[in-house]
């Protein structure tokens, strides 16, 4: 029979309690070195007693990396104070010319009437940052309550300024306002361009040359022209800005073995503010209790960054231990890893190695790399736990094998296969080789057939 009777009984049981300090701590383990810079600086804004100090090296080292040399300007003229740091960037201004503004710098010196002028104007500020224009011209005579002869004689005039293409309606559109503009013409270009760029598309080279009675070299021939094009001429008026990683670690070699060393000047310096310090001896129940409570929020910060950078510097230690021979010879030499094995040897949890290693760079003798990039799984018969080949290896090879065939002959991914098997004894599927393929964006081997 079951008991089913009521009563008040102890039980002892033990369970994680997500507090806020573990909260925070977990936080700033997985904000990157900028992300962790923002979040600081945010922070002193909330809490009086954090103090930042910002490290004067970090700017000499950032202006050091771009290979600029300070000025030297006469204080004369200047009325900045003696001891600032100056770099030639300061000087240059952030704001590219945008497209519209291009085209509209072009319009402002043609020798056109004023309403011609007008329609052409409201079109280029229609143009969208690919260089093509939404809508068709019957869109563009209503809203201007123009007849459609007078702005399509003005999608003309547009259509004529540089970037070549642009203006543009439609792709096939682009292209055909670029090559009409080319100083020596292809009529077969643009005759395959304006009927048969569906067919280009999908390489359907004999088709084409069958429709229009030439041979597949002229229809390659084609195809290499129309690469040249540029489908997109508004681009380039929309680069995004650069943005610059920074290292979380650096790893050398000190005679004969690597080290971590963690890059600490890239972040500010902590500290309490001294003179709300002394205001903690106050009387005041109300204030010491806030002020308190902002000196606890304060050590817990301080706590989380030491620990933080203890275990990144815990993480990249095991991961360097184990992949000496990529740092010895590159990325062909990268060793199958999981986050289990890093976890293990660090005697953290596997979610406590993928917050350390997310958005986290370290400088190494190859080049700079997010520490995800050392975690490949294992393939041609390698097991989990680091046997086998690495897929960013075979990768690599694959890669070698693809660049020196024949482009008249590729290889199909079966005889990749074979030859990853018998020339660098890597044992892989051909399912496996059409997978890497795809991942580096590579076409099959009827896409990189070539007739010429």
């Amino acid at each position: 029979m079951m008991n089913m009777d009521l009563g008040l009984y102890q039980q002892q049981t033990m369970k994680l309690v997500m507090t806020n300090e573990l909260r925070q701590a977990i936080t700033i383990l997985q904000y990157s070195a900028l992300d962790l810079n923002h979040y600081l600086h945010e922070q002193q804004l909330e809490n009086p007693l954090i103090e930042l100090k910002e490290d004067r090296a970090r700017e000499e080292l950032v202006r050091d990396s771009m290979n600029l040399q300070t000025p030297q300007y006469d204080n004369r003229n200047s009325h900045h104070d003696s001891d600032d740091v100056y770099s030639p960037i300061d000087n240059v201004s952030s704001r590219t010319e945008g497209l519209q503004d291009a085209l509209l710098h072009q319009i402002r010196f043609l020798d056109i009437a004023d309403q011609q002028r007008r329609i052409v104007v409201y079109l280029a500020l229609n143009v969208d940052e690919n260089g093509y224009l939404p809508y068709g011209i019957e869109t563009f005579a209503e809203e201007l309550n123009e007849t459609e002869e007078d702005t399509q004689a003005a999608l003309y005039i547009l259509q004529s300024l540089e970037p070549s293409g642009v203006g543009a309606l439609s792709l096939k559109d682009c292209l055909l306002l670029q090559l009409r503009r080319l100083e020596n013409r292809d009529p077969l270009a643009e005759r395959v361009v304006e009927h048969d760029l569906d067919l280009l598309a999908g390489r359907q080279y004999k088709k084409i040359a069958k429709q229009e009675g030439v041979t597949l070299q002229d229809v390659q021939s084609v195809a290499d022209l129309i690469q040249t094009l540029n489908p997109k001429p508004g681009a380039a008026f929309y680069d995004e800005p650069a943005e610059y990683v920074t290292p979380d670690m650096t790893v050398r070699k000190v005679e004969g073995r690597y080290e971590v060393l963690l890059n600490d000047h890239y972040l500010p310096k902590v500290h309490m503010n001294r003179n709300y310090e002394k205001m903690l001896q106050q009387k005041d129940a109300e204030l010491n209790d806030y002020l308190k409570q902002k000196k606890e929020q304060l050590e817990w910060i301080i706590k989380s960054i030491a620990q933080r950078q203890e275990t990144l510097r815990k993480v990249t230690e095991a991961i360097v231990s184990r992949q000496e021979a990529f740092l010895d010879e590159g990325a062909g030499h990268l060793k199958p890893l999981t986050l289990r094995q890093i976890a293990e040897e660090v005697d953290v949890h596997e979610s406590t190695v993928s917050r350390a290693t997310s958005r986290k760079y370290v400088q190494t003798p190859q080049g700079v790399f997010e520490l995800k990039y050392f975690f490949t799984s294992g393939v041609g018969g390698g097991s989990a736990e680091g046997d086998g080949d690495s897929s960013e290896k075979v990768k690599i090879y694959l890669k070698r094998l693809i660049d020196q065939e024949s482009k008249n002959k590729p290889l199909s991914d079966q005889k990749l296969a074979d030859l990853l098997k018998s020339e660098y004894s890597i044992h892989v599927s051909r399912r496996t080789v059409a997978k890497y393929r795809d991942e580096m964006h590579i076409p099959s081997s009827s896409r990189r057939k070539r007739y010429a």
